[in-house]
């Protein structure tokens, strides 16, 4: 891999960033009501100890603390409500923003905000679900800065997500409704509540079938491309960071998330920060190679991120081990994703065993199917996307999302091959109906002139036949 080695501090960021996730990830199942004990979960995670260990306990004491207090004031029943029903998502919840004011009690309220519960935890702040009291009730998402974290580059980059969010205008996009400082000064913001699920639970939980899952992508692309026209690169593009909710019975993504934001060609806050070259700023399993290996960084970096979401939402996982990545060292995953060729999505399908089944039944067909309709155009759209060279890629996320757009109308594809051999079969895909009836009329015009030239001949040969015989007579007379 070319360039220059990422420094120590590259290596801690890129752990400290594993354990937020593996934190998260674990907040996030028992949420969904997953019964996954600590210690299994912590067996699994085994080189993110002790730090993630650290975080689990701190959990588990907050749950039980928790708990014993509801009890006491007879809020739980007994043992078994917790266990099963509200009674778990409550001790939770209050578990959980225990566990994540590490240590400080955060207001209940917040200028005109309610604080009602936690709802995510990135690498710098929390989110909360609020309640907007005044001059309209409605319900909100809050950010916060976490406890500790007001280091002057936490605050900076806290404001560039700030801004870089004031300053885009998109339906797929989360919009801030307003902004300002606690009381002990720490910084906030306030967004628009997305009442919805990661884009891959949403489509698999529905079964959508792969031209749904596409309609959806294309609004994606469509949000990061807009992005990019401010000036904005996401730099975290994941199917945590796109939740879709149901309007009007169509879904409709919000990408959301921008704490990782880079401006390309202004500034958005007073404060100059900048990711120093070797700096690693991401999540692992979706980092560009560019990206992982401390390179600079432009909006390819964020198709390339689009490509990753595209196989996963085709295949239900992505190019290479997910677990091996997250559990690796960041050498190993600099390896992993800038030097090992990812297999096309049909080809993924085909080594996926029994999950190949799940991932078919979510998409609402069957294995041979879903390969057939992924082998092709999908498989190079996908892989355009995912060139190791950012050259190599779709130059923008629009471009991209107009070879998808291709593929649906049954058009070209710009990253497949342009022989005469594969346009003429879309030619003929794509106008299906005109094809066939110019077809039989080719077919009539050919019989026709078969049996006309058939007739023509028939008279021909008797007119010789005729001549032949009045010679006949005549050389007789």
């Amino acid at each position: 891999m070319n360039g220059p080695e990422p420094s120590v501090d590259a290596s801690d960021q890129f752990r400290a960033k594993r354990v937020d996730d593996a934190f998260s990830d674990y907040v996030r199942r028992r949420r969904s009501g997953e019964q996954i004990g600590v210690r299994e979960f912590a067996a699994a995670n085994a080189d993110l100890m002790p730090e993630l260990g650290i975080r689990l306990r701190h959990l588990v004491t907050s749950l039980k603390k928790t708990v014993s207090t509801q009890s006491d004031a007879g809020t739980v029943s007994a043992p078994a409500r917790d266990k099963a029903g509200n009674g778990e998502k409550d001790s939770l919840t209050s578990a959980i923003r225990s566990a994540y004011s590490e240590d400080r009690k955060h207001p209940d309220r917040i200028g005109h905000y309610k604080i009602i519960r936690p709802i995510a935890q990135g690498g710098m702040g929390i989110v909360f679900l609020a309640e907007q009291e005044s001059p309209v009730r409605r319900k909100v998402a809050l950010k916060l800065i976490r406890g500790g974290l007001n280091s002057r580059e936490i605050i900076a980059r806290f404001e560039i997500e700030r801004q870089a969010l004031a300053m885009m205008d998109h339906p797929a996009i989360a919009k801030v409704l307003d902004a300002g400082q606690t009381e002990a000064g720490d910084p906030y913001f306030v967004m628009e509540f997305v009442d919805g699920e990661r884009i891959t639970s949403y489509l698999d939980s529905r079964h959508a079938d792969v031209r749904q899952r596409l309609e959806v992508f294309i609004k994606v692309c469509n949000a990061v491309q807009h992005a990019h026209q401010k000036g904005i690169i996401h730099r975290d593009i994941k199917p945590s960071n796109v939740m879709v909710s149901s309007r009007d019975g169509k879904p409709s993504p919000i990408v959301i998330d921008f704490g990782l934001a880079k401006a390309l060609n202004q500034r958005l806050t007073d404060e100059s920060i900048s990711t120093a070259t070797g700096q690693v700023v991401g999540t692992p399993e979706y980092m560009s190679p560019e990206q992982i290996g401390g390179q600079f960084t432009d909006t390819r970096t964020d198709v390339y991120a689009l490509g990753l979401l595209l196989y996963e939402l085709l295949t239900g996982v992505l190019p290479y081990d997910r677990e091996l990545v997250r559990r690796s060292t960041l050498s190993q995953a600099q390896r992993t994703i800038c030097e090992v060729e990812a297999p096309k999505p049909s080809q993924r399908l085909s080594g996926l065993g029994h999950k190949a089944s799940e991932a078919a039944t979510n998409r609402g067909t069957n294995v041979k199917l879903l390969s057939k309709q992924v082998r092709g155009d999908l498989d190079w759209i996908a892989m355009k996307a995912l060139e190791k060279t950012p050259s190599r890629r779709y130059a923008t996320a629009a471009a991209l999302c107009e070879d998808v757009i291709h593929f649906l109308k049954y058009e070209p594809v710009l990253a497949g091959p342009p022989g005469t051999s594969y346009r003429f079969k879309k030619f003929v895909r794509r106008n299906r109906a005109g094809v066939t009836a110019a077809g039989l009329i080719a077919a009539v015009l050919i019989v026709g002139g078969m049996v006309v030239s058939a007739a023509v001949s028939k008279a021909a040969r008797n007119e010789r036949a005729r001549l032949s015989e009045s010679s006949e007579k005549l050389a007789a007379y």
